[in-house]
């Protein structure tokens, strides 16, 4: 496995990723990488290819040129379960519960895997979300937003993923609990899961992120440290509002 600038294993990488939707070229040459523990963030407004971009990494769609590797193999052919599998994990854009059953039977569906999950994985979720527990028997379409997200990343840790990817964490949630949801993140991340996230909102996602990405019209427009890119002045005229 080789390794990241950080002296990490690369977990994932994309490697002159070009992928279309019909005759519309979205991702052109796209180069990114996570490695093993790291949380790293793809910045973009509407139409950037942000979206494109997890599709290509879950098996949604198939770049027509490119590679994808995860954990030490080229996944670039493989189905969308066989990642899942393999490791990866998706909390989606607006959490997607399933509102009429319970937190835990939403939990009990991330582990369908692991047939229906350990104590030890529940306990790990329950660990970092004392609040998931409070509420296991309460229906999931009930809880608030900033509730449904914790049950959300809890069902994708249920998983046990290597790599966990999120779509727009901070959507549609208020701005004290976007702050509050990206708390939440970091207890994750921190606890040793690598991280894809799909965000617009750069401040937030560059304050606790490792590395960060920009897209723009399907390319990679920037990349490096997020405390680097936090003060690059384009992307703070452009994304952070100054």
């Amino acid at each position: 496995m080789s390794e990241s600038t950080n002296g990490s294993s690369v977990l994932l990488r994309l490697e002159g990723v070009n992928t279309f939707y019909g005759q519309m070229h979205i991702l052109q040459d796209t180069n990114l990488s996570v490695a093993e523990g790291e949380l790293v963030c793809l910045l973009g407004g509407n139409a950037s290819g942000k979206s494109t971009t997890l599709k290509t990494v879950l098996g949604i769609v198939r770049p027509r040129s490119g590679t994808v590797t995860f954990a030490d193999e080229d996944i670039t052919s493989r189905s969308t379960s066989y990642r899942i599998r393999k490791g990866m994990a998706i909390v989606p854009e607006n959490r997607r519960l399933f509102g009429p059953m319970t937190v835990l039977e939403n939990l009990q569906m991330g582990a369908y895997l692991h047939g229906g999950g350990e104590p030890e994985d529940y306990e790990r979720v329950y660990s970092l979300f004392p609040l998931v527990y409070e509420r296991r028997s309460q229906l999931a379409g009930t809880l608030s937003g900033g509730e449904q997200q914790m049950v959300a990343m809890g069902r994708a840790l249920m998983a046990r993923p290597k790599l966990m990817l999120m779509d727009e964490p901070s959507m549609g949630l208020a701005p004290i609990l976007v702050e509050r949801s990206f708390e939440i993140i970091q207890q994750v991340h921190q606890a040793g899961v690598a991280m894809l996230i799909v965000e617009q909102n750069a401040n937030v996602s560059l304050s606790i992120a490792d590395r960060g990405y920009v897209l723009s019209t399907g390319r990679i427009v920037l990349e490096g440290k997020a405390a680097e890119l936090i003060q690059n002045e384009d992307l703070r005229k452009a994304y952070l509002g100054r």
